[in-house]
């Protein structure tokens, strides 16, 4: 049988029909669909382009192409943005992957972020090198989302506003409390900011902790926000919660707030929250 490159015509012709009819990680299923033969017969296939470099497995029974005019197909990966939006659909970006998209903070994370209503066994993966982390919430939270684009696929991503709400919401995702301030603060002072949205999203995500959070770091960091801290304020749960979720539970009570300031924030002294 003939070869180009290392490949035989067929098999470069089956690949060539995976980089037309599908974009990034794709399944056994559909790869058998795409070259019409059975799934037993195309994973076996799918197996040997791999072993060979043209195929690139990115976890069990999931492969993506690569490209054909790679100079080391053996080293190749696929871009881990569009790798974990395909593998864990349906989902987004968010926490600090998208402070990062968005230029909320200045910090380099090695990690990405990924939100899914599917359930995931484990909450930490490595997909092809990359170290994915993992929150799983409702379907009804996956909103406050935009389209960006990663070369020839799409990728869906928390907006500027959500982002920080996730943040507020579990500061884990941000890399504590002490970034999530430097973000909050980079969000207010930039043009993305919409105080509207940040209360009626806030709202639907459902946790007022946000509410309590949010309206500590708007008076401590002395943000320009008077009618946006007055509605936290009305929006105060009972109760105290932690201002930073993952650490201790030590350190003093703000009742104001309902917070238990239990992380460090640079105070900035403000006459304008309320």
């Amino acid at each position: 049988m003939r070869t180009i490159h290392g490949i035989s015509a067929v098999n470069r012709k089956r690949l060539e029909s995976l980089h037309r009819q599908l974009k990034g990680p794709f399944s056994v299923e559909e790869a058998a669909t795409v070259w019409k033969l059975d799934s037993t017969r195309a994973r076996r296939l799918l197996a040997q382009l791999a072993s060979s470099g043209w195929l690139s497995r990115v976890r069990r029974n999931a492969y993506t192409a690569v490209p054909l005019g790679a100079t080391a197909p053996g080293e190749w990966r696929e871009d881990p943005w569009i790798v974990a939006a395909k593998t864990f659909a349906p989902c987004y970006l968010g926490g600090w992957t998208a402070c990062e998209h968005w230029g909320l903070t200045e910090q380099i994370f090695r990690e990405i972020i990924v939100v899914t209503s599917r359930r995931v066994r484990h909450r930490v993966q490595d997909i092809q090198g990359t170290r994915v982390r993992i929150k799983v919430v409702s379907a009804a939270r996956i909103f406050g989302l935009q389209t960006v684009r990663r070369g020839q696929s799409k990728v869906p991503l928390s907006d500027p506003t959500r982002t920080v709400l996730d943040l507020l919401d579990d500061p884990t995702m941000g890399g504590g409390m002490r970034h999530v301030a430097e973000v909050v603060r980079g969000y207010f002072e930039g043009s993305a900011r919409d105080d509207a949205r940040m209360v009626s999203d806030a709202d639907r995500i459902g946790n007022r902790t946000i509410f309590k959070r949010l309206g500590y770091l708007i008076e401590t960091l002395g943000l320009s926000a008077p009618d946006l801290s007055q509605t936290c304020r009305g929006r105060l749960s009972a109760g105290i919660g932690l201002l930073d979720p993952a650490a201790k539970p030590v350190g003093p009570i703000l009742k104001r707030w309902g917070l238990r300031v239990n992380a460090k924030v640079e105070h900035v002294a403000s006459s304008s929250a309320g």
